[in-house]
């Protein structure tokens, strides 16, 4: 008696399966032979991972050359500003291309932030951070929380500050919102509105390179009619730019709404800020590869060699 038949594995049933479907749509004859091919090398020239038919062609393009638009999570400030010049250059006049190649870089990588400080000491002279917003590049609020100050309350400024009294009964304290609000900040670009206040409120200092003020781009004030040396507030540059009114009412300001205001102007002239700091950047140093004073022969020569070695190949 014969043995049992061997089973037959599932890729060869799929295989006669995609050779049955091709033969009755006609693309296949019976005998699953194409030319001198085998009936599997046929079908992997017309069957492809999803089953479908593929176009049979003799020369493969080659791929476009392009610059890729993603960066590391930890990319540096350098390479963002350079990467966005690269992304100008091959433009050729499109800000649609370059808008669109940039977008990748953003999200992550930016965050606006506005405090709102109360008075404290002496007559209330000193400021302390009592409420901090963070928002996205899109504008979405990933921080706001009220802080207790280190001192007590002399001043709540409510005109200016919007802080009240029933504000701080759910306050944090100033140590563990200066914890979370620098995680957040850590390897970002900030932006902001005459940031420095805010900092200084969070006891901070953020690097330069990674700081991009509103208060101080030209190219803002230049595009609302305003003089270059002016001290221009948040509030009229957004009346100028942006069509909306801010900081209005007796309830004080929103520092979420100023956080949000503040990243809308700095994508106004996002582009053409970054390329000029990118401009600005001072060259980069040889590398050492590279260096044509670098010559690494030279320590071939005999009087780079130890005196111990040379003594004992004599």
């Amino acid at each position: 008696p014969k043995g049992p038949s061997k089973k037959k594995s599932r890729k060869h049933q799929r295989f006669m399966e995609r050779r049955a479907l091709l033969e009755q749509k006609g693309v296949l004859s019976p005998r699953g032979l194409l030319g001198s091919q085998t009936p599997e090398e046929g079908l992997e020239a017309l069957i492809e991972a999803n089953g479908t038919v593929a176009p049979r062609c003799d020369k493969v393009p080659k791929p476009k050359r392009i610059v890729s638009a993603s960066l590391s999570p930890s990319a540096s400030p350098d390479s963002i500003a350079r990467h966005h010049s690269v992304l100008l250059s091959q433009g050729n006049g499109s800000s649609k291309r370059v808008r669109t190649s940039s977008l990748v870089l953003r999200p992550g990588k930016y965050v606006a932030m506005d405090c709102e400080m109360v008075g404290t000491g002496p007559q209330g002279r000193l400021s302390e951070l009592a409420r901090c917003s963070v928002v996205n590049y899109e504008g979405d609020v990933i921080y706001d929380k009220y802080v207790q100050p280190e001192l007590p309350i002399v001043d709540y400024r409510t005109r200016w500050s919007g802080i009240t009294k029933q504000h701080m009964k759910n306050a944090i304290p100033f140590k563990t919102a200066q914890a979370e609000i620098l995680k957040i900040l850590k390897d970002k670009i900030v932006v902001g509105h005459a940031i420095h206040n805010d900092f200084q409120a969070l006891k901070y200092f953020h690097p330069k390179d990674r700081t991009r003020d509103t208060s101080q781009i030209p190219a803002l004030k230049k595009r609302a009619g305003l003089p270059v040396g002016a001290n221009v507030s948040l509030k009229n540059l957004a009346r100028h730019l942006l069509h909306k009114k801010i900081q209005v009412g007796c309830k004080g300001h929103s520092s979420v709404e100023d956080a949000q205001t503040a990243m809308e102007l700095y994508r106004l002239v996002e582009v053409q800020w970054e390329k000029e700091l990118a401009h600005s950047l001072p060259p980069r140093p040889p590398s050492p590869v590279t260096d044509p004073t670098a010559d690494s022969s030279q320590y071939l020569d005999d009087q780079y060699w130890p005196t111990d070695l040379m003594a004992s190949s004599l």
